[in-house]
């Protein structure tokens, strides 16, 4: 059976300064280490039986309907301002309209060159691809916004790094990729026409309700609030949140050097290349009010009245803080059962976490003890627990269920970072068991699943994993 994918493209219908048209570069003998068929029937693409599915998702085959196109945007990184970035390694095979009505991208990584490349290889190695895999699959299943992985195929090469690699392409699924730095590339040009045309197919796409730029910006503050505050909840760190890592969709996108915390601690950074802790753990509700301004200043040359318009944009931005308190106040009081939090439980949220901080406690697996009876054998301090624990029973004592609220609100399982490199390490043997065992695993994060315990346990302390890196 042939692969029939439903192309219906609208981003390639935009006019040709939003992209540059090419072809996926070829690869040598790519050889699929998987494909996501539950997704693809959600996408409405027919044929995994197709033996060319490794070539098509390689690059080296396009499916018919595809116009791949390679994005161009700008962005801050880390703070320092980029007027041209794009994609430099991954083409927008197309879209398709999914079974719940959703327009969706799909797209190649590590499809070759484009001219964003910025004298790099346009390739990616078989490491982040798989890492990638497992993480954004993993983020979906925990019921947070991403962006999903609908295969992963070896390319038969080697991609050069600081080491020598094998290479390997991801196809990966978004509502779109459709960034805050695509906004900033046409606002700092001053091509105002284009940004207005982003503005337009932004708002139709993503916002239909929105009539304004204000009420786009309103409504983009509002779902990031809402992303930051489940990272979050969950000990996720992005660890490059800079605005071209931002969509408008309000989805988690680009897992480069992310990583879930093991002990908690709010200052925790993984990644290689934020020296600084910019995006630490608890930086990134920061962070993400200072990617909206961004996005706010972008806007601005779309509203006639500008000093009306800074003023509207300022009041929705300086707003956004108190988003994200009541959306992590909501998370985190779930996390406690407690259906209904209000400001004044802020203390018994924070007092728990400083008794986790202070004894090196498992941020996953406290929370999970909590559900199951058995939080006090994770904290260090059993006196000071056993006083918080009377606070927390007295809260709970007339909700409606609490144990149930936990246990789907604590996962038992992520993808935590040792075991990530473990399963890495055994591809780049060419045993892809233990990817495959992960990925079945991390689908059903908050049941109880006797048979994966060994996942559940934090690291040893040699197995502790102290960077993450980008990939690129």
């Amino acid at each position: 059976m042939t692969l029939s994918i439903p192309f219906d493209n609208s981003y390639a219908r935009l006019p040709e300064g939003f992209y540059a048209r090419l072809e996926p570069a070829r690869v040598a003998a790519p050889e699929l280490i998987a494909f996501n068929s539950s997704l693809a029937q959600d996408l409405g693409i027919s044929g995994e039986d197709d033996p060319l599915l490794a070539a098509i998702f390689a690059g080296n085959t396009l499916p018919g309907g595809a116009e791949p196109l390679a994005q161009i945007y700008a962005g801050h990184q880390f703070g320092g301002f980029s007027p041209q970035l794009g994609d430099g390694r991954a083409l927008l095979l197309g879209e398709v309209v999914d079974r719940s009505g959703t327009r969706r991208d799909i797209q190649l990584k590590g499809s070759g060159p484009t001219p964003f490349s910025r004298r790099g290889d346009g390739r990616a190695a078989l490491g982040p691809v798989l890492r990638e895999y497992v993480v954004s699959e993993a983020m979906h299943a925990l019921g947070v916004p991403t962006t999903r992985a609908l295969a992963a195929v070896r390319s038969g090469e080697q991609v050069y790094r600081e080491t020598v690699l094998p290479g390997a392409v991801l196809t990966r699924v978004a509502a779109s990729h459709i960034r805050v730095g695509t906004f900033q590339l046409f606002a700092s040009r001053q091509q105002y026409d284009q940004l207005q045309q982003l503005f337009d197919y932004t708002r139709d796409r993503h916002y239909p309700e929105a009539e304004t730029p204000g009420a786009l910006l309103a409504a983009v503050c509002a779902r990031q609030a809402e992303l930051v505050a489940q990272w979050m909840s969950l000990g996720f760190i992005h660890g490059v949140m800079n605005t071209d890592n931002c969509t408008l969709s309000g989805e988690t996108i680009d897992y480069g050097p992310c990583a879930f915390m093991d002990h908690y601690d709010p200052n925790t950074v993984y990644s290689s290349i934020d020296r600084y802790g910019r995006y630490a753990y608890q930086a990134q509700a920061d962070v993400i009010v200072w990617n909206m301004a961004q996005l706010a200043t972008a806007l601005v040359p779309l509203v006639q009245d500008q000093q009306a318009a800074v003023d509207e944009f300022t009041t929705i931005v300086n707003g956004m803080p108190n988003l994200i308190r009541a959306a992590w106040l909501r998370r985190f009081g779930a996390k406690l059962g407690i259906a209904d939090a209000q400001a004044g439980d802020a203390p018994l949220i924070a007092d728990l976490l400083g008794m986790m901080q202070a004894g090196g406690s498992d941020f996953t697996n406290t929370f999970r003890a909590l559900a199951r009876g058995s939080a006090r054998d994770e904290i260090t301090d059993r006196s000071a627990y056993d006083l918080w624990h009377a606070r927390w029973q007295e809260r709970i004592a007339a909700a409606d269920a609490p144990e149930a609220l936990m246990q789907r609100s604590n996962p038992g399982i992520i993808p935590r970072n040792h075991r990530i490199e473990q399963m890495i390490a055994a591809a780049l043997e060419g045993d892809d068991r233990p990817f495959h065992h992960l990925n079945a695993v991390l689908a059903r994060p908050y049941e109880d699943q006797p048979e994966a315990e060994e996942l559940r346990r934090p690291p040893a302390p040699s197995e502790v994993v102290q960077a993450t890196f980008c990939g690129t």
